[in-house]
């Protein structure tokens, strides 16, 4: 359930994200083909996405009776290594989970994914543009992403502190909470994209528009305002803002998980996307959790280039395999309809792409990252996904190692720069 690429432009128009025109229909257009099953891996591992998408493929089966769905729940962290090994084979899937950007234009290079300029020429405007390689669209996005931080509500009021606006306000929150007994920031560093968010942010407070849009484009870190991130990072650690063991925690898969110690109480904030509603729900047998839960932006930082207002984020969405049937685009372009995007905002897995669904979003946390991307200057796509896929690797790397003091404020510098040129 997380997240998304932009090609070489790496900052999206944040306003894009609702006022985007969609001209996907509510209703599943004429059966292109002949019968046909096609394969559907997906990240929706867990529940309420699980279930929301085989009723999607069951509505459409049952508005298309040639067209059958084999659906397979892929765990997230799975797809980066599944995917390029499909797409090497002579069987890989008609449909898959696709997060656009410099993963995408990595994956294009193999030839088996399906060019869908003629058939989506102008569907969602700008927000496809982070599925486009080359000006060719080679998938859509069902959803965009916005990243700020999750927190209990009744733990704030425990330990006497109020949403941190900027990093000292941080700061000084979780010192407070330590001194009331509780863990300040849970964090899934197992899984190592959680700690590139931080680094991630830093830099965008850090660093101007043109400089991040730079950055993306050549492939290289060179501003000084990385290395204040940094520092930035290095500093955050210093304030031990994280549970015990914080290295070897899942960020999504089970209880113990960061995000089931957000959900269970066990953890006061999350730096997370709004998808985290529903990856929480499964998690506790906490009924009433969602109203204990509130969501607030990324403090600003103090003497940074970037806009302060300015968001991180990303998307999720499918592209088809060169093997697939006609079926598969008029599939993607039903997942714009008014009809699902409804559903998947009020299952709460993100916001949606089509304007004329935002009203069912069920969460008032993702109702109050709505309202900030509509207020942000500019979002930019998370740099592991905005990067190659061998630089975005490297990057996550390098950031899971500055988190376990293996690294200086210099470390992802170094990496991403290594990385693009091949370690010359």
């Amino acid at each position: 359930m997380r997240r998304v690429r932009t090609v070489a432009a790496a900052i999206v128009i944040a306003a894009a994200l609702v006022t985007a025109a969609c001209s996907g229909s509510d209703k599943p257009a004429a059966d292109p083909n002949g019968p046909v099953t096609m394969t559907w891996w997906h990240n929706g591992s867990s529940e309420p996405l699980k279930s929301l998408w085989q009723q999607v493929a069951d509505d459409y089966h049952a508005a298309h009776p040639n067209v059958s769905f084999k659906v397979e729940p892929i765990q997230n962290e799975q797809f980066q290594t599944k995917v390029p090994l499909a797409l090497q084979s002579d069987s890989p899937p008609d449909l898959y989970q696709q997060w656009g950007g410099g993963n995408l234009a990595s994956q294009v290079t193999s030839g088996k994914v399906m060019d869908i300029t003629s058939q989506t020429s102008g569907l969602l405007g700008p927000v496809a543009e982070g599925w486009q390689v080359g000006g060719k669209q080679y998938g859509l996005p069902y959803v965009r992403h916005a990243v700020g931080f999750w927190y209990r509500k009744d733990l704030f009021t425990k330990a006497g502190v109020t949403v941190p606006a900027t990093l000292d306000d941080l700061n000084a929150t979780v010192a407070k909470l330590r001194a009331a007994g509780i863990v300040p920031i849970a964090i899934g560093g197992k899984d190592r994209w959680p700690d590139a968010f931080y680094w991630s942010y830093f830099a965008v407070r850090e660093c101007g528009k043109d400089a991040l849009a730079a950055s993306v484009k050549t492939v290289k870190l060179d501003d000084p305002c990385y290395q204040k991130a940094g520092e930035d990072v290095k500093a955050l650690l210093g304030t031990n803002p994280f549970q015990e063991a914080f290295l070897g925690t899942p960020a999504q898969q089970g209880a113990g998980s960061s995000a089931g110690m957000i959900a269970g109480g066990q953890a006061a904030m999350e730096l997370q996307g709004d998808w985290q509603p529903a990856t929480m729900a499964p998690l506790t047998e906490d009924k009433a959790f969602a109203d204990k839960v509130g969501w607030f932006p990324f403090p600003s930082v103090p003497g940074g280039k970037g806009d302060q207002a300015a968001m991180l984020g990303g998307g999720d969405g499918f592209s088809c395999t060169t093997k697939a049937p006609p079926a598969c685009v008029d599939f993607l372009k039903y997942l714009t309809s008014v009809d699902v995007q409804k559903k998947l905002a009020a299952a709460g897995v993100g916001l949606p792409v089509n304007p004329d669904a935002a009203a069912a979003l069920s969460s008032a946390g993702a109702k109050a990252a709505v309202e900030q991307v509509q207020k942000a200057p500019y979002t930019q796509t998370y740099f592991d996904i905005a990067f190659p896929t061998a630089v975005g690797q490297a990057l996550d790397d390098a950031a899971a190692n500055l988190f376990a003091g293996k690294g200086d404020a210099h470390s992802v510098i170094d990496a991403v720069n290594n990385a693009a040129t091949g370690g010359r």
